[in-house]
């Protein structure tokens, strides 16, 4: 078949950039990453113009709870080191193991929405809502941008991997899980500033 990998031989040392579609697509995917770089500095910076806006309701040091937001971290972080292992599994033509690194990392994935959807949940019981202030706003807008962006990622991993026991690992898809092994380290690098900026500064009452 063409374009598929000879396992003997193992796949190029940097296969995302093997073939020319490749190359285009990892570039692509570069400036997709910029334009998303944009849009969360752009609702970062609304957070920290509104997060003293809390109106009646209450603030950063009332509602957040650290130990439930140090566990979503270390699930996310923890996802972004799977990854990576599932990556060299590939690269060493270790399929059985990469397919178990990569569903881990889809089961991780899950646990932290989860665990966020729970977070929600429990915001608005005490009365923490969407539209309880501008501080809250700005909040639910910021951190539930980035889990629809953990979602999408989880989706596209999932149809990877359903391609992938289809078709096998090729010169043309491999490229495609490289690139959502990086989309997966972007999320968790928005999430280390989020939890810095927004659950930490704001437990410390930081300005």
């Amino acid at each position: 078949m063409a374009g598929t990998v000879d396992t003997s031989k193992g796949l190029p040392s940097h296969p995302e950039r093997a073939t020319l579609e490749g190359k285009n697509k990892f570039l692509g995917f570069w400036f997709f990453l910029g334009g998303e770089t944009i849009l969360f500095a752009t609702f970062f910076g609304t957070y920290l113009a509104l997060r003293n806006g809390v109106a009646d309701g209450p603030t950063s040091q009332e509602m957040f709870h650290l130990p439930l937001v140090f566990i979503m971290t270390m699930i996310l972080l923890t996802s972004s080191l799977t990854s990576v292992l599932a990556m060299f599994a590939m690269k060493k033509n270790q399929f059985t193991k990469f397919k178990v690194w990569m569903w881990i990392t889809v089961l991780l994935g899950l646990a932290f929405i989860s665990l966020e959807i729970y977070e929600f949940y429990e915001y608005v019981h005490q009365g923490f809502g969407y539209s309880t202030s501008a501080f809250s706003s700005s909040f639910y807008t910021l951190v539930g941008l980035h889990g629809a962006h953990v979602a999408f990622g989880l989706s596209w991993i999932i149809v990877l991997l359903i391609r992938y026991n289809k078709s096998g690992i090729t010169l043309t898809n491999a490229p495609k899980f490289y690139v959502a092994g990086l989309y997966w380290h972007f999320i968790d690098v928005v999430w280390v500033f989020i939890f810095t900026v927004v659950y930490l500064m704001g437990v410390g009452g930081g300005h």
